[in-house]
């Protein structure tokens, strides 16, 4: 990642842009000195960038890792419960939606995101994080539901 940042300073700015505001609405926050253990009940995500280059607003999104597998073979999202399914059936969804004369809309920005987990299980979702080379390398954890893991989609909406 680092040495990507060399290469392309624009690349650089907005991963760290995003970082910066994932830290600043409080949706990860350091792990404090007394904190750090080795604990077999810690997980570390591997973070990445996705870009949408046709995207007017937002053209870099980092994405946490729940599907990478470490050395013991097993990822966070192979550990984790999913949950049940909640949502009911697109047919069922469609049909309730025509039997009223109106019907409302919404769109929920960042949904994920504004959901907190239990303090209890921020230590499932830890990364590595330095903004710069000559910056220590600092331990976070992510405080709201996070995109990408199994559990996700039943915790958002139960």
């Amino acid at each position: 990642m680092e040495r990507r940042f060399q290469v392309d300073k624009d690349f650089e700015r907005q991963y760290k842009n995003f970082m910066i505001e994932y830290e600043s609405l409080g949706h990860m926050m350091p792990v404090e000195n007394n904190e750090k253990s080795m604990d077999p009940k810690i997980y570390f995500l591997p973070h990445h960038a996705v870009m949408k280059g046709d995207s007017v607003s937002t053209k870099l999104r980092v994405v946490f890792d729940g599907t990478c597998k470490p050395s013991n073979g097993n990822s966070l999202n192979s550990i984790l419960g999913i949950g049940k399914m909640l949502q009911p059936d697109l047919f069922t969804i469609l049909v309730k939606f025509r039997l009223n004369e109106i019907a409302f809309s919404a769109g929920i920005q960042q949904m994920y995101r504004q959901i907190l987990i239990d303090q209890g299980d921020q230590n499932f979702q830890r990364i590595v994080w330095r903004e710069s080379k000559d910056s220590p390398i600092r331990e976070y954890k992510l405080c709201t539901v996070t995109y990408g893991t199994a559990s996700a989609p039943y915790l958002a909406i139960r």
